[in-house]
C-alpha cells in the first residue's frame, strides 16, 4: 500500500480516465511520450509496459532507457501482442479482428482506422524470440516469457527481465 506508482501515458484522454479512478496517495500520474519521459524519475524497482514497444520508431533505444530506470535487481514486464512465430496464433488474431475488433471499432466509435492499425502492427511485430532478444540485447537479464489464456494464448505475452 506504500509503493510509489508512477504511471505514464503519451495519450491526455487516457491519463484523465485513469485519474477519474480512486487511487492511493503514492500514485502519480505523468503526461509525457515514453520517448522523452519528462518528468519521470528512477530508479524504480519495477517497470510495466503494456502495448507499447510495438508502436514506437525505436524500440531497442527504449528499453535501454527503461533498463537505466531500473535499480539492479529491478524488474520490468513487458505486456505485448507478439503474433509472428505461430501460424495458429496469426490465424486467431485475424479471424478475431475480421470477424469482431475491426467490426466492434466501426460500430462504437464510426471509424475503423485505428482497429485496423491495431491488426497491422501486431502482424508487423516481433515474433517472442525477437522480443526477449530486444530485453537480452538492452542489458536485461533472466529474460523468460508467459502467454494469456483462453483465445489469447499464443497471442498476448508477458516478458519479464532483470537488471543486473
Amino acid at each position: 500500500p506504500d509503493a510509489r506508482v508512477t504511471a505514464i501515458d503519451a495519450s491526455a484522454a487516457m491519463l484523465a480516465r485513469a485519474r477519474a479512478k480512486p487511487w492511493p496517495e503514492h500514485v502519480e500520474f505523468v503526461h509525457t511520450p515514453v520517448e522523452e519521459l519528462a518528468g519521470v524519475h528512477g530508479p524504480f524497482d519495477a517497470i510495466f509496459a503494456a502495448y507499447l514497444l510495438r508502436n514506437l520508431a525505436d524500440p531497442d533505444a527504449q528499453l535501454k532507457t527503461l533498463h537505466d530506470l531500473l535499480r539492479p535487481g529491478g524488474r520490468i514486464a513487458v505486456h505485448e501482442y507478439s503474433v509472428r512465430d505461430s501460424r495458429r496464433a496469426r490465424w486467431v488474431w485475424n479471424a478475431v479482428c475480421g470477424a469482431i475488433v475491426i467490426p466492434a471499432g466501426r460500430l462504437a466509435t464510426g471509424d475503423a482506422t485505428l482497429y485496423r492499425h491495431l491488426r497491422r502492427s501486431v502482424l508487423a511485430f516481433d515474433g517472442v524470440a525477437d522480443l526477449c532478444a530486444r530485453l537480452t540485447a538492452a542489458g536485461f537479464t533472466d529474460v523468460r516469457t508467459g502467454t494469456m489464456t483462453g483465445w489469447q494464448r499464443g497471442i498476448v505475452h508477458t516478458v519479464l527481465g532483470t537488471r543486473a
